[in-house]
């Protein structure tokens, strides 16, 4: 275990860093906010008791509201990526500062404060010579508090494409890899300690300087991590994915295809960038500009499909063209030409329990209905072309149905917790865990085909990249697709290599490039 860890340390030490940059600069810029907003708050409030009262309750408030949650909330108004990150960490960050700071200052002994009024001190003078400096130890204890709280949970940022230390702990659990999922939570907790740790040593210096070192550290830190960004890079073009080994090896072949066609041009991949309406939202907002989707998916959750068309009767043609319009007509979105394979959803479970109960079809399981233990991602449950499908369409109704994240029900059903879950027919897991799929006789799942999907703008100011991914058209069957999967979730083969070798061994990719 431990040579493994050392081994996975070394090779993504590059990434690592970056991580652990990005994950800095977000937690101290939220800290910084936080400051700004709940010092002054409380400074002010020192002397109206209710409203301070009042202030306190809110920030208590805002603090239990779960951070999935609130990220969600904030998604549809300012979009993914680091601003939803940012607000979140900032309102965690208030209730602690805000407090620490009204209690320091309102159990100032009052013969002080009588002295210094004594003294003819004006009121900011007795706040910056006083009142401050006594108080100034339970305020930076506040903030220690603040710190260590936005630390760990921006590992949670990773969610929705903001990067971090997050990404590592998802990539972990995505590819069964604690390795990683390690990485990620010791650098974190690295990284509270650390911080902590400096912070309660500013505490024994003087407040100016306490503020220039404060200062100082927020410059370079951002400064890296804005110099890594890649934002003066010229005609970068952002390619993200899904979570998953196979989005992550799609994205490499969109990368190296387009600089293949133009080597003047640099691509900046952003893998496992999070669920389907984090990217699509992403995209929709010019975060990103290319990620793969696929056609089923468009109809079902992404547009609004006409009354007059039953998405789940098309073939794969008809639900390719139909997604094509619909994209184009409600957001002036592009989706390329689709690959051959078809990832559509499955229903799976172990080989020796279909023939202990000699299951071939979905249609089987009513006749062990009370025995199913089912473990569905949360999306699968709610979509009409997944667990609410099923249920319609097949007369199901599981007596037990958990909701897992995707790599999570795989060691589930190893584990017997589970014995059926939904799957997607190129999972590498099916063949490393002895899975079977059940045929969909009552044909609930429409096709999936993945294609390229970006803005109409986009394709029109960038030729050279659809002439570049259209070259995919019509390639990888699901044989291939789910052998590439198999060698990057089980053989443990980085996707960009996988990637390379599949577009080599194809002929679309020249020798040398």
């Amino acid at each position: 275990m431990m040579n493994t860890f050392l081994d996975t340390l070394n090779e993504r030490k590059g990434e690592l860093v970056t991580a652990v940059f990005e994950h800095l600069t977000l937690s101290i810029m939220a800290l910084l906010i936080a400051i700004v907003i709940a010092v002054p708050l409380a400074i002010w409030l020192v002397n109206h008791k209710r409203a301070a009262e009042v202030g306190l309750q809110i920030t208590s408030v805002l603090q239990t509201i779960p951070s999935l949650a609130l990220l969600g909330l904030l998604i549809p108004f300012v979009g993914i990526g680091t601003p939803p990150a940012l607000i979140a960490l900032v309102i965690y960050a208030l209730l602690p500062i805000f407090q620490n700071t009204y209690i320091g200052l309102s159990e100032i002994d009052s013969s002080i404060e009588e002295a210094a009024v004594a003294f003819g001190m004006s009121r900011m003078r007795r706040l910056i010579k006083v009142e401050l400096p006594i108080a100034l130890p339970v305020i930076i204890s506040g903030i220690r508090t603040a710190l260590v709280l936005i630390i760990g949970t921006a590992t949670l940022a990773a969610l929705i494409g903001a990067g971090g230390l997050g990404s590592f702990i998802l990539l972990g659990i995505d590819r069964n890899a604690p390795a990683l999922t390690l990485i990620g939570a010791i650098g974190s907790a690295l990284l509270a300690i650390i911080f902590s740790t400096l912070i309660r040593y500013l505490q024994h210096l003087k407040p100016r300087y306490t503020i220039i070192t404060l200062a100082a550290l927020i410059f370079v830190i951002g400064g890296i991590s804005f110099s890594q960004s890649g934002i003066f890079a010229p005609n970068t073009i952002r390619i993200a994915g899904k979570l998953g080994s196979e989005p992550d090896i799609l994205i490499n072949m969109y990368k190296e295809m387009i600089e293949q066609e133009d080597p003047d041009v640099q691509v900046e991949l952003e893998p496992n960038f999070g669920k389907t309406s984090f990217l699509f939202s992403a995209l929709d907002n010019d975060q990103v500009d290319i990620y793969p989707e696929f056609t089923g998916t468009v109809l079902e959750s992404l547009v609004d499909v006409p009354e007059d068309v039953d998405s789940q009767s098309l073939d794969s043609d008809q639900t390719y063209q139909e997604a094509v319009t619909l994209l184009n007509d409600q957001f002036d979105m592009t989706l390329l030409k689709p690959m051959a394979y078809q990832n559509t959803y499955a229903l799976a479970v172990k080989k020796e329990f279909a023939e202990e109960n000699d299951l071939t079809t979905i249609s089987d399981l009513k006749k062990i209905e009370s025995q199913v233990k089912a473990g569905f991602t949360l999306e699968f449950i709610d979509r009409t072309d997944g667990y609410a499908g099923i249920k319609d369409r097949y007369g199901l109704d599981f007596p037990s149905v958990q909701s897992m994240e995707p790599a999570l029900r795989y060691q589930a059903i190893n584990n017997g917790d589970i014995n059926i879950l939904d799957a997607y027919s190129t999972d590498s897991e099916l063949q490393q865990y002895g899975l079977v799929i059940l045929e969909d006789d009552q044909e609930l799942f429409p096709p999936y085909q993945g294609a390229p999907l970006m803005k109409t703008a986009f394709a029109d100011e960038h030729p050279e990249v659809v002439t570049a991914l259209e070259k995919l058209a019509g390639q990888i069957t699901e044989e291939q697709m789910s052998e590439m999967n198999y060698q990057v979730n089980v053989e443990g083969k980085q996707p960009a290599e996988v990637a390379k070798a599949f577009l080599l061994d194809q002929g679309l990719l020249k020798e040398g490039e």
